[in-house]
């Protein structure tokens, strides 16, 4: 079950850790969303930017830096002063893409967790054309198919990419993965039939399936979700156990102040945490989550625990 938490930012909160470092921020702070314009991460960063400046008192810079499923933009960020002026709205790539990818950076070893901002599952979704309506369907079609099955995903190491390969794993079936530099492009190919399936990210996956785009299956969250109540989940479809989301989270590069770090965490949880803005998030498939920085530290630990037991598991292979 996901940790959540009620508590929000209040000035009475933010007042002591904004004299403890009253000459922070003394410049406009860059905040470093590692995707292209237009998606999740990056509606989740101009969002929380405007009145996290406000908050603050200096100006909040959203800066895209894509490319490598994530991994430009946490490079950029880690490798910056670790004075509080830049700061990165990841996902959970920053995990699975050291795990699959070789990168500079240890997930957690070389970060200052700020706050586990929100959970966003995936849909399994298939072209229409396809004669196949449940997950049990699909299972039976990539049996008598095998390797006429391809999936999509924004890259490898991302949740979508994980939920295919775990499906591989638990069914025996022959899928292709193809990467793609967005979740956007491998959409829009599985509209139109160059792809067959996808465990979509919920948030970029909703508007195809109210559209009545692509046909839904099921959910990769551990519980049905509220936007589609009646979609099963995968567990429930059949794969018993059968888990996965994309996180977000705000980070920086180790060696933050703590108190600089509290500062940025009840400013932004003050921000993501209110109705208006819980409301907005599962709009798009987001359940806000919350909580402190230790809590997100501990979080990341057992996430590169999980992961890395799932990446052998899987028998998924270092790009």
């Amino acid at each position: 079950m996901q940790r959540r938490t009620a508590l929000l930012a209040t000035p009475a909160l933010l007042a002591p850790t904004a004299r403890a470092q009253g000459t922070w921020p003394s410049r406009p702070i860059r905040l470093i969303s590692p995707f292209p314009p237009g998606g999740t991460t990056d509606i989740l960063a101009r969002q929380v930017a405007p009145p996290l400046a406000t908050a603050l008192g200096q100006a909040v810079v959203v800066e895209n830096r894509s490319g490598g499923a994530g991994a430009v933009g946490v490079v950029e960020t880690l490798r910056a002063p670790a004075d509080g002026h830049t700061i990165c709205l990841t996902i959970s790539t920053l995990v699975t893409g050291a795990l699959l990818t070789r990168q500079p950076y240890h997930p957690v070893n070389d970060v200052a967790p700020i706050l586990h901002l929100a959970n966003v599952a995936n849909i399994l979704v298939v072209n229409k054309a396809l004669p196949i309506h449940s997950v049990q369907d699909l299972i039976a079609y990539g049996r008598a198919n095998p390797g006429r099955l391809s999936y999509g995903s924004p890259g490898i190491g991302s949740s979508v990419h994980i939920a295919g390969e775990m499906f591989k794993a638990a069914t025996g079936i022959d899928m292709v993965h193809i990467p793609y530099r967005g979740g956007g492009p491998a959409l829009a190919d599985l509209v139109g039939g160059q792809l067959q399936l996808m465990f979509g990210n919920a948030s970029s996956t909703l508007p195809f399936v109210r559209a009545d785009s692509l046909r839904a299956l099921a959910v990769t969250a551990a519980t049905r979700q509220a936007y589609l109540p009646e979609l099963p989940t995968v567990a429930e479809a059949g794969l018993p156990g059968f888990e996965i989301v994309e996180w977000y989270a705000m980070i920086g590069p180790a060696g933050i102040s703590p108190a600089i770090i509290a500062r940025l965490n009840l400013a932004i949880m003050a921000i993501v945490g209110s109705p208006e803005s819980r409301a907005r998030l599962l709009d798009l498939g987001a359940e806000v989550i919350g909580g402190t920085p230790a809590q997100f530290g501990d979080y990341l630990k057992t996430e590169m625990e999980r992961m890395t037991t799932l990446v052998r598991t899987a028998n998924l292979r270092m790009e």
